[in-house]
């Protein structure tokens, strides 16, 4: 297939550069005497702990021993608080991270709250633009029809955001934290410049979902590409086995996992008629986070993806509940970094 040439200038030879990592967790210490580093995440509560701005432990339990994700920039890093709001930058990126616990488990207000503060903070710095959101709350799915709480966190979230258009939304993923924890947890990338946001055409575009979905479709993007200013990977969105706006294949692990890597497909294809020269399939560069429900099936999904993937492809698997009922599966990642 032909893909058009990419509208976007070539990267200086200067430019910002992110990449992104898995390295083992007895390499924190170092990291963080790193002043290009931007960001480290643990996951679990077997993690290991920092009070450094620019650590995040992600409440998610994984399959074994994780490594540690690590975002690096190439210029020097500078990090600090501002109130409950985390951050680094190196004043073309910035990450930032902000936990807001429930009140009376009110997640709509929680989240309100969280993307409010989100939305002044990096409107009013030289990084103004969101590129990626990942988000991790408790009970996912827990409530019936609108008022299921992740109805309620997407209600909650446009609260929050205020003003926005449709157009220019970050990629992001809602994950469902299993601990019983009640704090949501929000942590970002944003830039100096807007990237690129990417949509699947085998899918509706999730702000275009139907009423059925909830008072509020969900507000994301299915990927972003960074602006041609920035060396970094396309960030991929979560992803699961939804064709058009349904879930496909409910009792089959194997078959969502199928149909998640068709999407894939297609979505990585649609990036790349922005930029051709972006690898049309999962490699070396390419670094992925399988969300499953069912611990018990963690062993079942590695196993998949050891015969689906090449080798070369690091990823993490973690357990965590999904945003519907009947998704088994997500993955979210980077890819081309």
């Amino acid at each position: 297939m032909n893909h058009p040439q990419s509208t976007k200038a070539p990267r200086p030879v200067d430019a910002t550069r992110l990449h992104v990592d898995y390295l083992p967790a007895e390499q924190l210490p170092a990291l963080l005497d790193d002043d290009r580093l931007l960001a480290v995440f643990g996951f679990g509560p077997e993690a290991p702990g920092s009070d450094d701005p620019r650590y995040l432990r992600v409440p998610l339990t994984p399959l074994g021993a994780a490594p540690l994700e690590v975002w690096r920039s190439t210029r020097p890093v500078v990090r600090g608080r501002d109130g409950a709001i985390a951050w680094a930058s190196d004043g073309t990126l910035q990450f930032g991270a902000i936990q807001i616990d429930e009140t009376d488990g009110d997640i709509e207000d929680a989240t309100a709250q969280a993307y409010a503060l989100l939305t002044r903070f990096v409107a009013s710095s030289a990084t103004a633009h969101l590129l990626r959101i990942w988000n991790s709350l408790d009970a996912i799915t827990e409530g019936e029809g609108d008022q299921e709480r992740y109805r309620r966190f997407c209600v909650g979230r446009v609260r929050g955001l205020g003003q926005f258009d449709t157009r220019h939304l970050p990629a992001a993923t809602a994950i469902g934290r299993v601990d019983g924890v009640r704090t949501l947890q929000v942590y970002w990338l944003a830039c100096n410049r807007p990237g690129t946001p990417v949509e699947n055409p085998r899918q509706v575009s999730a702000y275009r979902y139907p009423r059925q979905y909830g008072p509020q479709p969900p507000s994301f993007a299915r990927a972003m590409l960074p602006p041609a200013s920035v060396d970094a990977p396309l960030l991929l969105s979560g992803t699961a086995a939804v064709v058009g706006h349904r879930t496909l294949h409910p009792q089959s692990t194997r078959a969502q996992l199928e149909e998640t890597f068709a999407n894939f497909q297609a979505l990585i294809a649609s990036a790349r008629r922005h930029a051709p020269a972006l690898p049309a399939a999962f490699d070396a560069g390419s670094r992925l986070k399988v969300y499953v429900r069912e611990a018990a099936e963690l062993p079942l999904v590695a196993g998949l993806l050891e015969a689906s993937l090449p080798a070369e492809v690091p990823r993490v698997l973690l357990h965590a509940a999904i945003c519907r009922r009947d998704l088994r599966v997500e993955i979210d990642g980077v890819h081309g970094s």
